[in-house]
């Protein structure tokens, strides 16, 4: 596609509904008891694969377009399955299945597809034992697929070397069965999507600090679940919008989660233009997000930060291959097992389109303000990687081509044809 007649970005859209709320909806449905009704859920592969997941064990849930219901039926009501568990592309259900899949009364086999078979599971079968769980690495690689045998379950207080939302939730949702208190201490609070829906559905979880605390065995009910629109993929749009000369968008109902708006406070430290109206605080907080072009410039990206926007890094590194002066992105070590190396991945496509970018162990420096050239983009079958370089051709000279671009439908099927509807 030519891009570079582009006269800016105008109008308004909506992204997709968030991913990390859609597979809990789903997941935490499903151990409640009686009917969850579930609006703007997000029809892409991975949330398809929690559906599926839940299916295989019993549930009954029906997929009316962008309506979920799910009759659930409640913390014991799990069957075992009778075929193999499969997560697809899904760290999310891998990480978050394994808790509750731990503490049932029969045996299951969960993989997932090639990726996830190469993702680091020791961080949640390392606390899941502790509670007392049965989980064995079937290639004895730490990795999928995983037999985990049901066990009766210990509560027990956890101190996480990494703020990561997958395993604080798959946790917690352990806690749900354990015999006491189940406490989550990490370093900095990661996602707190989880705390707050089971919360929704009638479970006792609060925060201490930077610990998340559950109690065991509560009677969870049905509940009416708005999925708000996904940050990280509103974050396409508003790079676009800032980086697209006379651009002006509207990204309607964007969940503003202060565990994940990271991507909104770098690119107002940038020089960007983005307000915030419409705002609503009750439960999930939401906003519109008006963007209008803005000359950015270079900033440090580091620290606490980094766990609210490590799925923006590919994004942000765009923004800052066309600000003025240099950024530096540090403390990312956890994109490196992400679905593709995100740091190599993100480092080597800028390079092919002429910016002068450096990766680091754990981040990259970009030497912005130089003219990019249209390149072949390989995002190595992430879909993240794809969606950032399709906003960079936007303003490349020629015309970027992006191999296995249908990656994008992991996270946000539509991507192309909503980029498409703002072009004047």
């Amino acid at each position: 596609m030519k891009h570079h007649k582009i006269k800016g970005l105008k109008g308004e859209l909506t992204v997709p509904g968030d991913k990390s709320i859609s597979h809990r909806a789903v997941m935490f449905g499903s151990l409640a008891l009686g009917t969850t009704e579930i609006t703007n859920f997000l029809q892409g592969a991975d949330c398809l694969s929690t559906i599926d997941c839940f299916r295989r064990l019993g549930i009954d849930i029906e997929n009316e377009a962008d309506t979920i219901i799910i009759h659930g039926r409640g913390l014991d009501g799990l069957a075992a399955p009778s075929s193999i568990l499969d997560a697809g592309n899904s760290g999310t259900t891998t990480r978050l299945i394994s808790g509750i899949l731990a503490a049932q009364p029969f045996e299951s086999i969960l993989t997932g597809d090639e990726s996830i078979q190469k993702r680091p599971m020791k961080r949640i079968m390392e606390p899941l034992s502790m509670m007392g769980a049965d989980i064995l690495s079937l290639r004895g690689n730490d990795c999928a697929p995983l037999r985990i045998t049901g066990k009766k379950l210990h509560g027990i207080h956890y101190y996480s070397k990494i703020a990561s939302a997958q395993v604080k939730s798959a946790i917690l949702l352990a806690g749900l069965y354990a015999d006491s208190v189940t406490k989550v201490t990490e370093p900095t609070i990661s996602r707190n999507h989880s705390e707050i829906m089971l919360r929704t559905f009638g479970a006792n979880v609060r925060t201490e600090g930077t610990t998340a605390v559950i109690e065991p065995r509560p009677a969870l009910k049905g509940a009416k679940i708005q999925i708000p629109g996904d940050i990280s993929s509103a974050a396409y749009f508003i790079a676009a919008g800032l980086i697209v000369p006379g651009s002006d968008i509207l990204i309607k109902n964007v969940g503003i989660n202060p565990t994940r708006d990271g991507i909104i406070k770098v690119a107002k430290a940038m020089g960007g233009n983005i307000t915030l109206l419409n705002e609503s605080h009750a439960g999930e907080p939401t906003a519109d997000l008006h963007v209008t072009y803005s000359e950015l410039h270079g900033i440090t990206i580091e620290g606490d930060i980094i766990p609210t926007l490590i799925d923006e890094i590919p994004i942000i590194a765009i923004m800052a291959a066309t600000a003025k002066g240099t950024t530096v992105i540090k403390d990312a070590f956890e994109l490196k097992v992400k679905e593709s190396n995100r740091i190599d991945a993100t480092v080597q496509n800028l390079s092919s389109m002429g910016c002068k970018v450096t990766g680091t162990d754990d981040g990259m420096i970009i030497r912005g303000g130089g003219n990019l050239t249209g390149s072949v983009i390989d995002p190595h079958a992430d879909h993240r990687i794809a969606m950032s370089f399709a906003v960079a051709s936007l303003i490349a000279q020629g015309e970027n081509e992006i191999l296995n671009s249908d990656c994008v439908s992991i996270s946000y099927p539509s991507f192309y044809s909503d980029l498409q509807r703002l072009y004047i």
